[in-house]
């Protein structure tokens, strides 16, 4: 019967009454009795259910102003406890306390170090292939005293030819040496340098149809007559310095004359010092041009000359610029101011060019926007010329190329930590670009070696590029790296019909990768897409004039493999042009096809 009270109590009941009065105190005693004797008198028999009742007793609250107070916003502190605090003095009395207690010494944790690469100053290496081939490296390098060193450099590349269906010899040969004298001083640093290189390359390109104009036994007696070889000759003097505090940021000057077998003969002075100096609290960067070629052709292309052709081109330019950054943003704003004198046909000319760059963090390393504007008065010489394609004849037209400007804009960064890309796309608008062309020719045995259709000249012309660039980096794990880049190019010409020699296309992949801690290699694939090229034998008199002729694209792949012996010494093997394409990259000049070359590499202290 209790329990059953407890129940009906708990089950719920509810009563808010903050201030009872007597009434209300005699009616819940009355209800509190009622109760029990209904539970009494209900509990005798088990059989009924009278079920659950709420009863909630309910007095309205009517607060009195007894009840309310306000709450002060600075209230008063009535007692001591914001008194001074007194200085309480602590005393230890220290005695000694028996212990077994003997902790163990600890041990510094060793951090795993990787051993460090011996590095040494100096390396020779020598590899031996088919068609004759030779490859030989030397560089030597030694500290006088602290501040004094010298170095040398000696490289040779070398082969025998040995091209199927050629019938020219083919050979070709590459020596050069420098020596280089230089100091390192607190304040400043410079050196002075000397070289010379000697090449030969031969004009074996003759043109597949070459002869059809002459009986069998005058064709051959008119090509062991062809003597195709062309030697050049180079010799430099040059030097750097730079200071570490001053306007004279350094300087930089070159001296180099090139001849040739045929009496060519060139010389080219280049002197660029960079100042730097502060105008109202910002850095002036300028860059000071000093550039002059001369030089001279015994001969033009078809021998009617009877002086030397000559030509002679000095330009001076100085291109100021000033940096601003900002938060996020680089800015660099700058022009550059050229004068040319041309000291055989007297045109002068001046000229100004854009040298406007920027670039902005757009999300941190991750992606970077840049742009900029800039133009160039570029200096050609026989040199380059030869250096990019030396098959040209010597009875080229030399004369600079007016860059008027080149706008790009890109964006580069990081697409993960070990992964880094570049995108770019640019307008470029060149006065005067050069554009390797082959030469007309015939077939009469008074010409010159190199005018039998098996040498390439010089022509220009204005010419507007649109060009899109791409580049992808990444290591893709310890010892493994890889990329890719390609450009994508649209020429517009003034004159000529097309751009001579220009591919529209251009792939380059590359992958390294370690094996093992000795065993290393690495694959390099890369393509060319069509290029156009035009000729003429001049005998032949053509009702309808030739059309461009069009070189294919060609794929190039390659790879070696090293073995790194130890320290000291390392074996390789190189493999060109693995899919034997006898390509050619200039009209009438095939490739050497499937190359091997095996040496080794080793490398010393005095």
């Amino acid at each position: 019967m209790i329990k059953n009270i407890k129940a009906l109590i708990n089950k719920r009941s509810t009563f808010s009454a903050p201030s009872p009065s007597g009434e209300s105190r005699w009616l819940s005693g009355g209800v509190w009795i009622f109760l029990l004797l209904s539970q009494f008198s209900f509990a005798q028999n088990k059989q009924d259910n009278i079920g659950t009742e709420v009863v909630n007793v309910v007095k309205p609250y009517t607060p009195t102003i007894s009840d309310a107070f306000k709450v002060k916003e600075v209230p008063v502190i009535t007692n001591d406890e914001n008194a001074k605090k007194e200085n309480v003095k602590y005393s230890i009395l220290p005695f000694p306390v028996a212990s077994t207690f003997s902790p163990s010494k600890g041990n510094a944790e060793g951090v795993e170090k990787a051993k460090q690469a011996r590095l040494f100053k100096n390396y020779a290496t020598l590899g031996l292939g088919n068609y004759g081939a030779l490859n030989a490296e030397l560089y030597v390098t030694d500290n006088l005293n602290n501040n004094e060193y010298v170095s040398g450099m000696f490289r040779h590349q070398s082969s025998q030819g040995g091209l199927k269906d050629v019938t020219l010899d083919n050979g070709f040969y590459d020596t050069s040496i420098d020596l280089v004298y230089g100091t390192n001083e607190k304040e400043m640093a410079w050196n002075i340098n000397a070289g010379y290189q000697n090449q030969i390359y031969n004009w074996y390109g003759l043109p597949a149809s070459f002869g059809n104009t002459l009986t069998l036994p005058q064709s051959m007696a008119l090509v062991n007559s062809i003597n195709p070889q062309q030697s050049y000759n180079s010799i430099s003097l040059g030097g750097d310095i730079a200071f570490e505090e001053g306007i004279l940021n350094n300087a930089n000057l070159k001296f180099n004359h090139f001849s040739d077998a045929y009496s060519s003969s060139e010389n080219r002075f280049l002197l660029t010092p960079n100042f730097k100096f502060d105008v109202m609290d910002e850095a002036i960067k300028t860059k000071v041009i000093v550039d002059y070629v001369g030089g001279s052709f015994k001969s033009d292309y078809l021998g009617t000359n009877i002086a030397s052709l000559k030509y002679g081109y000095t330009n001076l330019g100085i291109v100021p610029s000033f940096e601003m950054i900002k938060e996020d943003w680089t800015l660099n704003v700058g022009a550059g101011l050229m004068y040319s004198m041309g000291t055989e046909n007297k045109s002068n000319k001046f000229y100004v060019y854009p040298s406007v760059t920027a670039s902005c963090k757009v999300v941190g390393d991750l992606m970077i926007f840049y742009a900029g504007a800039v133009g160039d008065l570029q200096q050609n010489s026989y040199k380059d010329f030869v250096d990019a394609n030396p098959f040209v004849s010597p009875t080229l037209n030399i004369k600079p190329t007016n860059e008027l400007y080149d706008v790009h804009a890109g964006l580069k960064g990081k697409l993960a930590s070990t992964v880094s890309y570049d995108v770019k796309a640019s307008y470029v608008y060149d006065e005067n670009k050069a554009l390797f062309v082959s030469n007309d020719y015939n077939e009469k045995n008074t010409n010159a070696n190199y005018a039998f259709g098996n040498s390439l000249s010089v022509v220009y012309d204005d010419m507007k590029t649109i060009r899109f660039y791409g580049e992808l980096k990444a290591d893709l794990a310890k010892g493994v790296s890889v990329g890719v880049d390609g450009t994508f190019s649209s020429y517009t010409n003034k004159t000529q019909t097309e751009a001579w020699n220009l591919p529209s296309i251009q792939l380059n992949s590359t992958l390294d990768f370690a094996i093992t801690e000795k065993w290393f290699a690495g694959v390099n694939l890369f393509y060319v897409g069509e290029r156009k090229d035009q000729q003429q034998n001049t005998d032949i008199v053509y009702v309808v004039a030739p059309s461009p002729i069009t070189l294919d694209s060609y794929l190039d792949l390659n790879a070696n493999v090293r073995f790194k012996y130890n320290e000291r010494f390392t074996a390789f093997i190189k493999a060109n042009n693995i899919t034997n394409n006898g390509y050619q990259k200039w009209l009438n000049y095939p490739v050497q096809g499937f190359q091997v070359l095996l040496g080794a590499s080793c490398k010393f202290d005095f």
